[in-house]
Parts: structure tokens; sequence; C-alpha cells
């Protein structure tokens, strides 16, 4: 008997898998938030008129949280048009103010004043004391100083100098605007009864931002000087000036003015450094030390003279 071969069946096909996740809801979700410590800081930052400092606030928002660039920018950007709308009735109502001004207000100035006295081996007295008046309008700027030193060593008048000027400018464009000068002064001891300045030319603002000013100013002078001796000359000149203001901090500001007058018969350089120190409202202590050299001055007298000067300033 034949037996017949029976066919087996494949095994069946099995998949090994890995088991199906579980159904995951969809779930609606915003935009990533700026976090509220983050937002907290800008926003007490931006309470403030500190641009530069809510400057430095964003830079570092953004490079803690890149994934809130968008918001922190819109932020800013918000604080900004906030600002600029501010600065702009600021100036508006500047100009009006000054429009519906009469010629005696808006005045600004300081006076200082300073002193000292000396007895026993020496027996010195000595006084200085300056005022300053400063007007500014749309267009023009109207400034008046004075200067008076006075020192007595042992009954004899050591110096007697005193100095008055007027000096008005004329913006033309951004940085730039025209000036006159006009000067009066008085120093015997240097041998001359009294010396009239007038100057006029353009002078440019190098730097004009809060804190820090720097202004170059030249053009031709003439000056008529009537000397102790009795002989009255006039001559031409060159005048060129350097006005700088620094404040350092609240408290604290460095001044720095120089004019050469330079003439064929005789030059005129003067150095003029401060350094201002609040003590309370409108009160401050200065230092300065002043340089004053003439190329060729009467017979008699020195070519450098240099004072030191510890004083008391008010501003109003």
């Amino acid at each position: 008997m034949e037996v017949g071969l029976v066919p087996v069946p494949p095994p069946p096909l099995v998949l090994d898998l890995a088991d199906y996740p579980a159904y995951v809801p969809f779930v609606a979700a915003g935009p990533p938030r700026l976090p509220q410590p983050v937002r907290a800081m800008l926003e007490a930052g931006m309470k403030t008129d500190d641009s530069a400092a809510v400057s430095a606030l964003v830079k570092f928002a953004i490079q803690t949280n890149p994934y809130d660039k968008d918001e922190i920018r819109d932020l800013h950007r918000a604080y900004n048009d906030r600002r600029a709308r501010e600065l702009a009735a600021m100036t508006a109502a500047k100009i009006a103010r000054i429009r519906a001004s009469g010629v005696l207000e808006l005045w600004e100035g300081q006076v200082e004043m300073g002193a000292f006295r000396s007895t026993g081996n020496t027996s010195n007295f000595g006084v200085t004391g300056a005022a300053k008046l400063d007007r500014k309008g749309i267009n023009w700027e109207h400034m008046l100083q004075a200067r008076a030193d006075y020192q007595e060593d042992r009954g004899q008048v050591t110096r007697s100098q005193y100095s008055a000027s007027y000096q008005p400018r004329y913006t033309l464009d951004e940085g730039f605007f025209t000036y006159g000068r006009a000067q009066f002064e008085r120093d015997k001891i240097q041998g001359f009864a009294a010396r009239y300045s007038l100057a006029a030319g353009l002078g440019y603002r190098i730097l004009d931002r809060p804190g820090m000013t720097l202004a170059l100013e030249a053009g031709p002078a003439a000056r008529h000087v009537n000397y102790v001796d009795g002989l009255d000359t006039t001559t031409w000149s060159t005048l060129s000036s350097v006005d700088f203001d620094w404040t350092l901090n609240p408290t604290i500001k460095l001044t720095q003015d120089a004019s050469a007058y330079v003439g064929s018969d005789n030059s005129t350089f003067t150095s003029l450094t401060g350094l201002e120190a609040g003590m309370a409202k409108g009160l401050k202590v200065k230092l300065s030390y002043s340089i004053e050299h003439e190329t060729s001055p009467p017979p008699g007298a020195l070519k450098t003279d240099t004072i030191s000067r510890f004083s008391l300033l008010y501003g109003f």
C-alpha cells in the first residue's frame, strides 16, 4: 500500500511590533509667553526716562529668553513710542513758553563766591567772585559773564583782575552756529587799565548730548588796550575757543574753557579748568585752576599768570 505525502501548512506569520500608543487628544495652546518675573523687570525699567538703561534691559532679556524676543521687542517698541510722544509734547510746550516769554524771563544762572585770609608770618587776604547768566531761546542763546579776583599781601595789592563779557549765539543748522563776543578786562598788575575785545565767527557743537557738550569757535577779533603807562593800541587778531562740559554723575561736573587771541603784537592764551561737586539743592563746591599767558606783556609784567580757586557755587 502506497503512503502519500501530507502537505504541512506554513507557520503563521507573526509581526513583532511595538505597542501602539494610546490616543493623545489635541489641546489648543497659545504661543509661548514671557515669564512674569522678566515682564515685571522690563515694566519697572520702562517706568523711567532712562532710554539707555531700558535698552540694556531689553538686550539682556532677549539673550536669556530668545523664544520670547517678539514679545520683548513689542514692549520696547511701545516704550519708545510713548517716550517719543512725551518728548514731542515737552518740546512743543517749551517752544510755546519761549514764544510767550519776555526779554527778562527764562534766564538761568549761577553765582560763585570764595575768600581766604591768613595771618602770622604772612598777612594775606583775597576774594574771588563770578556770575553767569544764560538764556536759551528757539534759535538764539545769550550768555553774560563777570568775574573779579582781588588779593592783598602785607597790605599791598598783588592781584586785581576784573572781566565781563556778553556773547550771543544763533543756531544755523544742527551743530553749526554763529556767535559774537564783547569783552572787557582790567588788570593793572598785568599792565593794562582796560582791554576791550570784539569778535564774531562760526562755531560747531561737536558733542551735544545729555551729560556732555563740546563746542568750538573761531573768527576774527579786534582789541583795544589802554595801558597803565598811558599808551593806547588797537590791533586785529583771531579768536578761537573751546567750551567743554561733562557731567560725570548727578553731583559731579567737569568743565574746561580755553581761548586764544592770536595777534601780530601780542597773543593771549587762557585756560580755566573746574570741578564742581553738589552739596545741596542748588549749592555746589567748586575747585578751579586758571592759566593766562601773554606772549608780549608790558614791561615789568610776567608772561604767565595762574590762580587756584576754592569757592561755593549757587545755581538758580
